[in-house]
């Protein structure tokens, strides 16, 4: 029960014992004649009021301090479970997904962004990431609990249960598909649910399994700026392509730094990562030059694409450039020290690349030509309704004779009595 209303009964009954004297207490004034109460009536109804008076305030008092004990603990709980709604979600890897998912939304456009509809795309996007990462813990809560890295999070530190955190996961996982499916389109949302299925359900457990889920999970982290594109043209094109291809080559490298870095963690958790056989690195650093090579022709295939202008093909391969030197310097030394200089390389290379595409983008020519065929569809039936309403008209018009226009009486005089004369003309 809420503490008010031990509050509210606790004053009633201080009220009752100050208020009404108890005969057993009190039996000298229970048995007092009924004249001296008369004559005592006066002057004890002043200090009776100034009791009462006292007795509210002191009421008062305590039901204020257990109001503000109740705000606060609720203040508490609404910190607590926000900050862990916070953690499970991974707000930050969220944020990532949810910018490349809008730059594919802006890539898709036209000549005009939908504002709105781009935010409801990333309020989509950021809450099925969210369910995503949460699940993602929730199956991995003994395993987070053997890593330096994670055993402070929500699930193995006991600061939320377990199905706390799937109930959270599926509500917020069922609203961002419902508002991607309510304000984009069904493909949008069918990407969303079919991403979250896939990382969820099928990259973590198969990180216990096999090394090949650092590919799987470049393919889920490839999806959302496909998600993004079929938001704002509601289909997929061969150009739409290109920045989920340079998240999809980024992404071996930068999680192959990452295994090197955090090997022996990863092994204490149970996950079969890559390096796991690969205590010199020489694998590994192999692997991540390969992927970086693949990413050194995207800038000319999004020129010759029609998806940027020139400018873009040559900063594009002068970033792909860069990240290819800090992997080969990682072939040449495999070390934490050339490994973590790649791992930051990459961190700089993906922000630089998606600003580059929306700086040197051009419109969707698919998405104008739908949008120039749709208004022009629109003004062939705007025409059809206009001529359908003045063939009723006409019809209308025949059927009643009598509200056409008559000739003026004036005519008929003119040509009856007066034949030599010329019929006057009138203006309609």
């Amino acid at each position: 029960m809420w503490r008010g209303g031990a509050t509210t009964a606790f004053v009633a009954r201080a009220l009752r014992s100050r208020l009404l004297l108890d005969p057993i207490h009190h039996p000298v004034t229970s048995l007092a004649p009924i004249s001296s109460a008369r004559t005592s009536s006066s002057s004890s109804s002043t200090s009776s009021t100034a009791a009462a008076n006292t007795i509210v305030e002191e009421a008062a008092a305590v039901a204020a301090v257990s109001v503000s004990q109740h705000t606060g603990s609720i203040s508490d709980a609404l910190r607590h479970y926000g900050k862990c709604y916070r953690e499970l979600s991974k707000v930050r890897l969220s944020a990532l997904v949810v910018a490349t998912s809008g730059a594919g939304y802006v890539l898709g456009s036209g000549n005009i962004v939908d504002i709105a509809g781009l935010c409801c795309t990333c309020a989509g996007t950021m809450m099925v990431a969210a369910s995503a990462n949460t699940l993602n813990q929730v199956f991995e809560i003994k395993n987070d609990a053997k890593m330096k890295r994670t055993m402070r999070r929500p699930l193995p530190s006991g600061r939320i249960s377990p199905a706390h955190a799937a109930m959270w996961a599926t509500s917020v996982g069922v609203a961002g598909t419902a508002l991607l499916a309510w304000k984009a389109n069904g493909l949008a949302a069918g990407l969303a649910a079919s991403n979250l299925v896939l990382y969820a359900f099928v990259y973590t457990p198969l990180k216990q399994i096999h090394p090949v889920n650092t590919w799987v999970g470049a393919i889920v982290g490839a999806i959302p700026p496909l998600l993004g594109w079929a938001a704002a043209s509601t289909e997929l094109s061969l150009n739409a392509m290109i920045l989920p291809a340079a998240l999809y080559y980024w992404q071996i490298p930068h999680f192959m730094a990452l295994a090197y870095l955090c090997r022996n963690d990863y092994l204490a958790g149970g996950y079969r990562m890559f390096s796991f056989a690969d205590p010199t690195g020489k694998r590994t650093a192999w692997v991540s030059l390969r992927n970086c090579l693949y990413m050194l022709p995207l800038g000319l295939f999004a020129y010759n694409w029609g998806l940027t202008s020139e400018w873009f093909s040559f900063e594009a391969s002068l970033l792909t450039l860069g990240l290819t030197i800090g992997s080969l310097s990682f072939v040449l030394e495999p070390s934490p020290k050339t490994a973590r200089r790649m791992f930051y390389g990459s961190l700089l290379y993906l922000p630089a690349f998606m600003a580059g595409l929306l700086l040197h983008r051009l419109p969707n020519e698919q998405k104008a030509h739908n949008l120039a065929e749709k208004s022009e569809l629109d003004g062939v039936l705007y025409g059809a309704d206009l001529q359908d309403k003045e063939r009723a008209t006409q019809k209308r018009q025949d059927r009643n004779p009598s509200s056409m226009q008559s000739r003026p009486p004036v005519a008929y005089a003119s040509v009856a009595p007066f034949p030599f004369l010329p019929v006057p003309i009138y203006d309609s």
